[in-house]
């Protein structure tokens, strides 16, 4: 998942906040991630202000009642840095939501995906991967074994209040 809509300026970049559409655009993801019946049991979330953010939103939304890893090698990583990051997770853990940022998890969510899935879902992440937007792929084996083209889409939604 990209967080959601954050303000232009702060002290610095890592220190962004949401703005308010972007609160309401991650509880709307959240709650369409509920509805949806995503198994999501752990978050990978990057340290900026931003990523945090989204996912206490998300959480709301979904009605979910656990911390997050908070990862700050998620705030600049490319995407084979993300990728293992995904992979040091234990097989005990199931459903994983990572919250990071753009061009890496857009890109992430293409190279797992290994063309079999979902074709609307895989078409309308195709054109474009903006703020709260988030691919929901299936994988079937240990974390440490992901590897591109290994994972199936099985849906993608874009956090917007309504």
């Amino acid at each position: 998942m990209r967080h959601a809509k954050a303000e232009q300026f702060a002290d610095s970049d890592h220190e962004r906040r949401l703005e308010a559409r972007g609160t309401r655009d991650a509880v709307d993801a959240g709650s369409w991630l509920a509805l949806q019946e995503v198994p999501v049991e752990h978050a990978l979330v990057s340290s900026a202000a931003r990523a945090l953010d989204t996912w206490e939103a998300v959480r709301e939304g979904a009605a979910w009642d656990f911390d997050p890893d908070v990862d700050a090698s998620l705030y600049a990583a490319g995407t084979d840095t993300a990728l293992d990051v995904l992979r040091s997770l234990s097989d005990e853990v199931g459903g994983v939501l990572l919250v990071g940022h753009n061009p890496t998890v857009a890109s992430l969510a293409q190279l797992l995906d290994d063309g079999e899935g979902d074709e609307d879902a895989v078409a309308e992440m195709s054109q474009g991967f903006p703020t709260c937007a988030l691919v929901v792929l299936a994988y079937d084996g240990d974390w440490v074994d992901l590897d591109l083209g290994s994972a199936r889409v099985t849906g993608f939604h874009v956090g917007r209040a309504r």
